[in-house]
C-alpha cells in the first residue's frame, strides 16, 4: 500500500468521524431542527408578522426532497462551468508549452 493511499485513506475516514462523533457523543438527546424554525418561533414570540404566505408549502419529504435537486443541478452547473473552462485552458494555442 503506497503513502499516497494511506493518507487519502485516513483523510476520508475523518471526514466521516466530522460526521459520526457529534452524532454519538450527543445520544440522541438533543433536536437538530434548522435555524429558519428558531428564528420564526422568536420573531413570532415578539409580536412580528409575516408580509405574505407561501404559495407552495410542501411537506418535508418533497422539501428536502426539492432542496436535494437544487443542490445536486448547482452541482452540475458548477462542475460543467469548470470543466469548459478547464478545456478552453487546454485547448488553447501554447498550452503545453510550460
Amino acid at each position: 500500500m503506497t503513502r499516497r493511499r494511506i493518507v487519502t485513506a485516513l483523510l476520508v475516514l475523518a471526514v466521516v468521524a466530522l460526521f459520526v462523533l457529534p452524532l454519538l457523543l450527543d445520544g440522541g438527546t438533543s433536536e437538530y431542527g434548522g435555524t429558519d424554525a428558531a428564528v420564526t418561533e422568536e420573531l413570532e414570540a415578539d409580536g412580528y408578522a409575516p408580509w405574505f404566505d407561501s404559495l407552495f408549502s410542501p411537506s418535508g419529504e418533497v422539501e428536502s426532497g426539492l432542496f436535494a435537486l437544487q443542490a445536486a443541478l448547482g452541482g452540475g452547473v458548477l462542475g460543467y462551468v469548470l470543466g469548459r473552462l478547464r478545456g478552453r485552458r487546454a485547448a488553447a494555442p501554447g498550452a503545453g508549452e510550460q
